[in-house]
């Protein structure tokens, strides 16, 4: 059961409402005034809150940002009557994680309420929506990481971070995109300026053009102005409507043109860059994403590789979520023991290094004597499968996420092993064991080297 305030002056709209939530086993405090809501906000803070823009004697936007500035935890809804589209943008600037335009279904209402909720005891996320920390961690100011394929990512940053040209970066949900963008933005002239997120998927259409373009009928902030001589990053813009992918290409072509005649307003002065989850040559091609608007956000591309592409990352990343959750605990680091570490190696790390920092923070609460063994991991990781064969109940570690050609390929050649330590070493005895040729025997133990020299002698 949570606690609900509800603000709305129109006595019918607020009983209804009550009584939907009631129906959900919530507590309910519904209130007529603004000053009656703060003063309930204040004395028995709620888990969720659902106000009307227009109560009469206070604006439900003063409500909502007070309310996020001294309640961060309470979640808002907004409700608001048609045609305020612009109010709703800025409610959720505010604060609001969502709104409801009059009239609305109670059934929405409860889906809304539920979904707030929902959010309110799930782990916060970071801009991109992916896991909480989905990207390539940062330490001062760096991206953690020792393999090649993150050294080269390095190495391009270095050499374009005061290029103003667009980059696209393309890569798996919670590759580490965010933090790539991050981390050219922190490199470049522009650090000190503001740095923007903007989640493709976030917004409905009407609104996602609000926040790119403003409003015909009013001046009203874009993500641009807002991030005026920093950084804008467009998140998962594979996702963007058509429509708005056209006036998005007029829009850059726009602030290409006027930079290069010295007459870029600040409201326009920003670096642009854009992320996808998908490639977006595939989009292209589906016809779902404009070719015009591709060649002008790629400029600069960048490939930011899975996590199962880049194993000797797993070992730093994972060091350092620990180190991370040791100092917001005040506790010691527990150290991973090296049969820990080799599951943690061998895993394909489908949600990526969100996926590793949530497996470490969930290793921590159950690590013993400031160990990491297997058993702490998430099951999903350590992949224990129990197969009954014969009434006979076996548990195997399968490495689900692993291409099924290359699982056959090592399970055949952990076979071929155990039937060589069988016959004491003999090939031939084991090729004719296996029902195979020599030949075919080398070539499945990757022996290639040997059986050469064996045709040489």
């Amino acid at each position: 059961m949570a606690k609900i305030l509800i603000i709305d002056d129109e006595a019918a709209i607020l009983n209804l409402m009550s009584k939907s939530c009631e129906q959900q086993g919530h507590q309910v405090t519904a209130v007529q005034t603004g000053r009656e809501g703060l003063t309930s906000l204040e004395a028995n803070t709620p888990d969720l809150m659902i106000v009307d823009l227009f109560i009469g004697d206070v604006n439900g936007l003063e409500i909502i940002q007070q309310c996020s500035e001294q309640h961060p935890d309470v979640q808002i809804v907004m409700v608001t009557g048609n045609g305020s589209i612009e109010s709703a943008v800025e409610a959720m600037r505010l604060g609001a994680f969502d709104y409801l335009t009059k009239p609305f279904e109670l059934a929405d209402l409860q889906r809304t309420v539920k979904l707030g909720l929902t959010k309110r005891d799930t782990p916060a996320q970071n801009d991109s929506g992916d896991f909480k920390s989905s990207a390539i961690a940062l330490e001062s100011g760096g991206m953690i990481g020792e393999s090649g394929k993150i050294s080269k990512i390095k190495g391009v940053i270095e050499k374009i971070a005061d290029n103003d040209s667009p980059v696209l970066l393309e890569g798996e949900f919670g590759s580490g995109k965010q933090m790539v963008a991050r981390s050219i933005h922190n490199a470049s002239k522009r650090k000190s300026a503001p740095f923007k997120v903007l989640q493709c998927s976030a917004l409905p259409e009407e609104l996602l053009e609000i926040e790119l373009f403003g409003s015909a009928s009013s001046r009203s902030e874009t993500i641009f102005s807002r991030a005026a001589g920093g950084t804008v990053l467009l998140e998962e813009i594979h996702l963007l409507p058509v429509r708005l992918q056209s006036k998005l290409e007029s829009y850059l072509e726009e602030i290409n043109t006027r930079r290069v005649v010295s007459d870029l307003p600040e409201s326009m002065n920003v670096r642009f860059i854009a992320s996808s989850a998908k490639p977006l040559q595939d989009c292209i091609e589906s016809g779902s994403f404009r070719e015009d608007l591709f060649y002008k956000i790629s400029v600069i591309p960048i490939d930011v590789s899975p996590l199962r592409s880049r194993v000797e990352d797993i070992g730093v990343l994972a060091a350092h979520f620990l180190s991370q959750y040791a100092e917001r605990t005040g506790t010691k680091a527990p150290e991973i023991d090296k049969y820990a570490q080799t599951i943690l190696d061998g895993y394909n790390w489908p949600g990526n290094v969100g996926e590793l920092q949530n497996a470490m923070e969930r290793a921590c609460a159950f690590a013993e004597n400031g160990r990491i063994r297997p058993v702490d991991l998430p099951p999903k990781v350590t992949q224990k499968v129990e197969i009954t064969d014969d009434d006979e109940k076996t548990t195997h570690h399968l490495p689900i996420g692993t291409a099924l050609q290359e699982y056959i390929r090592k399970q055949e050649k952990l076979f071929i092993r155990e039937t060589l330590n069988y016959n004491g070493g003999s090939r031939e005895k084991t090729a004719s064991m296996l029902g195979v040729s020599i030949a075919t025997l080398y070539r499945k133990m990757g022996l290639k080297l040997e059986r050469d020299k064996l045709m040489k002698v």
